[in-house]
């Protein structure tokens, strides 16, 4: 004879409510709120490499969460222009975005000593150092309180090599070869070139192969092997000029908008802290192996002649700054 079903499955029942009643409020709480979202812009367009970048720092922090906390990265022109971005994350308009201190020249030029001129003589890892231990962060602080940007979290990552001195028509073999030449660089440099002769014009990447097209622009730089060819260089220019001092330490900067960040969990600040370190690792790598392979591609490909910059500019750019 068979037992009566129905006392068993009052007491399965019993136990789920019991287990029900057992959760916590903010465990309630938490399932019901379900993940932090956050909505960001890096201020490169989406097929540069410098992209990619912040889509893997977005990366490394959604899985470190768990998904609790989600990024999404927006390339470029998305929300605001590449050169507001500053802006948008100190008023709330973006939740965050990665970009380089350069960018915000306009606004206050001692932003750029992180990204242009030869840093004292440190190489970009160098300059992370300075920043993290030396009182390079204190001073970032500081700089952006100036300008009233203190609704801002900054965080440095992402050691640069030494970028080229740019793309040209022809090689630039002196340095009076910049008087008059329609060039693009950005921050201090501008102030560089300017003062060797050149007509400066600061543009966003995405902006600076189509006006070398339309001859806006006779010579320009940006960054690096995989961002240029990604950019299009080599479609409207075959000469380039390897060294230069107008940016031999660059770093990528991670912002978020504070009070946002502020409000975050101490478990998700100390995990954002951890993605900052590990991507500037897996970025510098990653930069390596890529940059190598695309100036082969450059070479072989792309017909691009590389000319090693002459010692004379060099020691020029160096008297300038």
């Amino acid at each position: 004879m068979t037992e009566p079903k129905t006392p068993r499955r009052r007491s399965l029942l019993k136990g789920v409510a019991v287990a029900a009643g057992a959760m916590s409020a903010p465990m309630i709480a938490k399932a019901q709120a379900g993940p932090i979202n956050m909505r960001w812009q890096s201020t490169w367009p989406s097929k540069d490499i410098f992209h990619e970048y912040a889509l893997d720092f977005a990366k490394k922090v959604n899985d470190m969460t768990g998904g609790d906390l989600k990024i999404e990265v927006l390339p470029a022109g998305a929300v605001v222009p590449a050169f507001g971005l500053l802006e948008a994350v100190s008023k709330g308009t973006l939740d965050g975005g990665h970009g380089v201190l350069g960018y915000h020249y306009g606004k206050q030029n001692a932003l750029a000593l992180w990204n242009s001129g030869p840093a004292f003589g440190m190489d970009a890892n160098m300059l992370l150092s300075w920043h993290k231990y030396g009182g390079g962060s204190e001073l970032l602080s500081k700089l952006y309180a100036s300008i009233g940007m203190t609704a801002v979290q900054s965080f440095l990552y992402g050691p640069m090599a030494t970028q080229p001195l740019g793309w040209f028509k022809k090689p630039i073999t002196k340095s009076d070869d910049f008087k008059g030449l329609k060039f693009r660089t950005n921050g201090l440099a501008i102030d560089l070139f300017t003062a060797m002769g050149a007509a400066v014009n600061a543009l966003p990447g995405g902006e600076i192969v189509p006006a070398l097209d339309r001859g806006l622009l006779d010579g320009a730089e940006f960054n690096n092997a995989s961002s240029d060819r990604l950019l299009g260089f080599p479609d409207v220019s075959k000469v380039c000029m390897l060294q230069s001092y107008h940016q031999s330490a660059e770093t990528f900067e991670i912002m978020f908008n504070k009070p946002k960040y502020d409000a975050l969990p101490a478990k998700m600040k100390a995990i954002i802290s951890g993605a900052v370190e590990a991507s500037s690792a897996d970025m510098s790598w990653k930069a390596i192996d890529r940059y190598s392979k695309d100036y082969i591609e450059l070479q072989t490909k792309d017909k691009v002649k590389f000319y090693k910059t002459p010692d004379a500019i060099l020691q020029d750019q160096l008297k300038l700054w």
